[in-house]
């Protein structure tokens, strides 16, 4: 079994405080990212020995060699060819570029002109060249950072850069789960269950504003919002809590789901047999000697094994639709997104913990009042009022990535990723 040193990164480069980071920091980073993606094409490589770098056409996969010529040709499209890079979020995303060094760049890795399907019979070049351009990408970019101004408009392209490449890091080893892959990554050691938190009524200020370091367009800009008092999980809901619902039924009573969501479920019950949540191999309520206890018990399939889960673990590889039907079948709802950011805000004192799984909330993904999209056009608002907002992070997250005011946005049928809820009180 291969392994990915997620441990193993220098502390300093892979904060939060990354998003403020100069010019000599961001350089690091920018070649700490780069080794990673490099270190992970590797272990696909072993994984897949004498297989190959061929995999099956899915809709939430990309072919990893699509995806590593991707990674190079974005850092290059926004730094090494954008003429107007020290500009920022001021850049014209259609002024004209420079040359890629590889010529048909545009044609085989803009993921805005070339759909997702075709992406499988791309003449796309081989991974020993594809990695040289990741090579001569980065060498590029860390040559015009050198010579860049420690400003937040003119590192905003690195940094974006940056993020993009580690955000295709966590998608790497969801597609490597999805695909069975014998990675070896830890998950977190349960942690101790607390009781719900009540959150007094405030007005929160919800999101950032420009002009304190590296921002999202999708943050900006911060609002006022007023939030009622709430009670909210102090941690995702677990296995134990999951199971129960399972056993009493839930994947058999529509009264539980959405329309929508119940085609959901008959669609995956009819094409794969699915009773339960994504890679769950069997789930109940503990009832035999060797299942042990009463909590429940259930075998997930991680990185192509089959494992037991702990009863405190975060439940996992739960659709938005799933997680819903949990709420209502416990009398319970999802938090919105503003709920979330305020509890992570103001209640880790009090216990509430996140970052174990990325936590799908009860808020469609929109932007804020006064939202103006940055250059890179496609990130956010292609998809307003499709997707689900997710809060909070993965085990898998870089911890640079990390941040209670980051928004995370899936289609609300998706399970692949390492996702799970929380609850509120109605």
């Amino acid at each position: 079994m291969t392994s990915v040193p997620l441990s193993a990164r220098p502390g300093t480069i892979d904060l939060p405080t990354m998003r403020q980071a100069g010019r000599d920091m961001l350089g690091l980073a920018l070649m700490d990212a780069r080794n990673q993606t490099l270190h992970m094409i590797e272990q696909y490589q072993q994984a897949m020995s004498g297989q190959g770098m061929d995999f099956p056409c899915l809709p939430e996969l990309n072919p990893p060699l699509w995806e590593l010529g991707h990674i190079g040709w974005f850092q290059e499209r926004w730094i090494g060819r954008n003429l107007q890079r020290h500009q920022g979020p001021r850049c014209d995303p259609q002024a004209s570029m420079l040359a890629s060094l590889q010529p048909y760049a545009d044609r085989w890795w803009d993921s805005s002109r070339v759909p997702h399907d075709s992406r499988w019979s791309l003449d796309l070049p081989s991974l020993a060249d594809t990695k040289a351009y990741l090579l001569a990408t980065l060498e590029s970019t860390l040559d015009l950072l050198a010579k860049t101004p420690d400003e937040d408009d003119a590192l905003y392209f690195y940094r974006l850069a940056l993020f993009h490449e580690d955000m295709h890091g966590e998608a790497f080893l969801y597609m490597a789960q999805t695909l069975g892959l014998p990675l070896k990554l830890s998950l977190p050691a349960p942690g101790v269950a607390r009781e719900p938190l009540w959150v007094p009524a405030t007005c929160w200020r919800l999101g950032l504003d420009a002009g304190h370091g590296f921002t999202f367009d999708n943050e900006r800009p911060a609002h006022e919002v007023a939030v009622p008092e709430f009670e909210i999980d102090a941690q995702p809901v677990s296995w134990s809590q999951y199971v129960e619902f399972v056993a009493d039924g839930g994947y058999d009573r529509p009264e539980f789901w959405q329309p929508a969501g119940w085609d959901w479920l008959q669609d995956k019950a009819h094409s794969e047999g699915r009773r339960a949540p994504r890679h769950v191999e069997q789930i109940g309520v503990a009832r035999s000697e060797g299942w042990g206890g009463s909590q429940g018990a259930v075998l997930q399939n991680l990185f192509g094994q089959t494992q037991r889960r702990a009863g405190e673990q975060p439940a996992m590889h739960l659709s938005w639709w799933e997680a819903d039907a949990w709420c209502r079948w416990a009398g319970r709802r999802l938090p919105t997104e503003v709920e979330w950011e305020l509890a992570a805000h103001t209640a880790a004192r009090r216990g509430f913990r996140w970052g174990e799984v990325w936590e799908w909330t009860g808020s469609t993904f929109f932007g804020y009042p006064g939202f103006a999209a940055d250059p890179y056009r496609d990130y956010s608002e292609p998809w307003f009022g499709t997707h689900k907002v997710l809060r909070g992070a993965s085990f898998a997250t870089r911890a640079r990535l990390k941040s209670p005011k980051y928004r995370n946005y899936f289609l609300p049928g998706r399970d692949d990723i390492f996702c799970g809820f929380r609850s509120c009180a109605l």
